[in-house]
């Protein structure tokens, strides 16, 4: 009796480690470091950089995700569409547009702590 309630109590265990989420559901919010970027590159997506226009990058969010992007620091939101892959700095969520991090206020500090909400 006791093998079988161990062998139970391991395969539980197991079933739980290896569960896991989508990693766009873990991604439809979240909070870290925020930096902005300009330049006319192309992007992830395949689109030309434009540092005017209210952009985002992130690692798995879809191309075309509508994201809302709040400074923790003023309060301040922008709403941003994923164009491209990044950022690939430890504790960064985001890279931004020149354009929305202006919406923001984090042009002159560069980097800012966000929260993020995918909206669509």
């Amino acid at each position: 009796m006791k093998k079988i309630r161990l062998s139970f109590v391991v395969a539980a265990t197991i079933a739980t480690a290896f569960s896991f989420q989508p990693l766009e559901a873990s991604a439809a919010n979240g909070c870290g470091g925020a930096s902005w970027y300009g330049g006319s590159s192309k992007t992830a997506s395949g689109e030309r950089m434009n540092a005017a226009t209210l952009t985002a990058a992130h690692r798995s969010l879809a191309f075309g995700t509508k994201i809302k992007v709040t400074n923790s620091h003023n309060g301040r939101s922008v709403v941003v569409r994923v164009n491209d892959r990044g950022p690939f700095i430890r504790g960064r969520v985001l890279d931004l547009s020149r354009a929305a991090a202006q919406n923001i206020g984090m042009v002159a500090s560069g980097t800012a702590k966000v929260c993020y909400d995918v909206i669509s």
